[in-house]
């Protein structure tokens, strides 16, 4: 994953289709069903983890806060963090 071999993926899928694992013969189905966003993921440099990483921090932040304030006071730490 780190090498960014997406073009490989059809072979692995291939091997995996050929042995007798069930459970990764279900896995492969569920990438066929996006298989140009897994190559594209595996392939290109491009990555949403810097603003995943957002994202979660600011859910972290409301679900501690749920119930103690109004959104004014949400809205400090939330800016804070970011």
């Amino acid at each position: 994953m780190n090498n960014r071999q997406g073009q490989h993926l059809g072979q692995w899928i291939d091997r995996v289709l050929a042995d007798d694992l069930p459970a990764l013969h279900s896995f492969v189905n569920g990438l066929g069903q996006d298989l140009d966003a897994v190559v594209a993921g595996l392939t290109l440099r491009y990555s949403s983890g810097a603003v995943e990483g957002h994202s979660n921090k600011i859910k972290m932040l409301k679900r501690q806060m749920f119930g103690r304030a109004n959104f004014d006071l949400l809205r400090k730490p939330i800016l804070l963090a970011t």
